[in-house]
């Protein structure tokens, strides 16, 4: 299984076309469910009527090398290693998550499109790659779901409980873990493999067609709420809120007034 690219065994039974053509619909899906969601959701008019807010606001000017910097600084601290995350045990369980659907990802599209067929080897490095995503995947998201959920570890909730927001974690748990089970299934040629192409093609489906109701999309809208924050920071405008320094005055202030009786 770690050295066999399960969709190049698939190839004997299903044309290389049509699990191409099946992946191309699953980025439209995503794209155009992207799309619906910043028209129904009116996010784009909220980014960009916050960023003229913002700039009208500014005390300080922010050159184009700062603005640069800035970007550099949101993808590697927001980005690349989720800053956002105080705790320690979500950043981790986020980081799993995030780097091991993009080695999913990436090494699907590898193989299905470069190597989609036994007459073309597949470099053993690429299933490696795809097993060990989508057990990050369910490491991650496992670990997240059961136990650091703030319903969970904060309110006391069920963990068992589902709602609509918990609709992106689970399709992307159901479709790496039915991945990984198909995989071993279709790569020992067993009779169960058909099952559970069946189930792993259900659950990767509702991953990608459900971007307009699941948290999907949120992976390109907070990159650009990152950036915004800092530009604003950057700039003095701080999205109207006081100084640091402005906060503890008042609250000083406060604290000092005489008490009436």
């Amino acid at each position: 299984m770690l050295f066999s690219n399960p969709f190049a065994e698939l190839s004997a039974s299903v044309a290389p076309i049509v699990m191409q053509t099946y992946v191309i619909i699953m980025v439209v899906l995503v794209a155009g469910g992207t799309l619906y969601d910043i028209v129904h959701k009116r996010s784009a008019t909220y980014f960009f009527k916050a960023w003229r807010n913002a700039n009208r606001r500014a005390v300080e000017n922010v050159g184009s090398g700062q603005m640069m910097s800035l970007a550099i600084q949101t993808a590697v601290v927001d980005g690349l290693t989720s800053g956002e995350f105080c705790n320690a045990k979500r950043r981790a369980a986020h980081l799993l998550t995030m780097y091991g659907f993009l080695a999913y990802v990436i090494t699907t599209t590898l193989m299905v499109f470069w190597y989609p067929t036994l007459a073309t080897p597949t470099p053993a490095l690429l299933p490696q790659l795809w097993t060990l995503g989508a057990l990050m995947i369910c490491v991650g998201g496992y670990w997240f779901w059961l136990f650091i959920r703030v319903d969970v570890a904060t309110e006391g909730n069920s963990r068992w409980r589902i709602v609509r927001a918990d609709l992106f974690i689970l399709s992307l748990l159901a479709s790496a873990t039915l991945a990984l089970i198909w995989a071993y299934f279709q790569t020992t040629r067993s009779a169960w493999a058909n099952v559970f192409l069946g189930f792993y093609l259900i659950a990767t489906t509702l991953l990608f067609a459900s971007v307009p109701w699941s948290k999907f999309s949120h992976m390109f809208f907070k990159p650009a709420a990152a950036f915004q924050k800092r530009v604003a920071e950057a700039n003095g405008s701080r999205r109207n809120l006081p100084r640091p320094a402005d906060r503890l005055k008042a609250f000083g202030r406060v604290r000092r007034q005489p008490r009436h009786y």
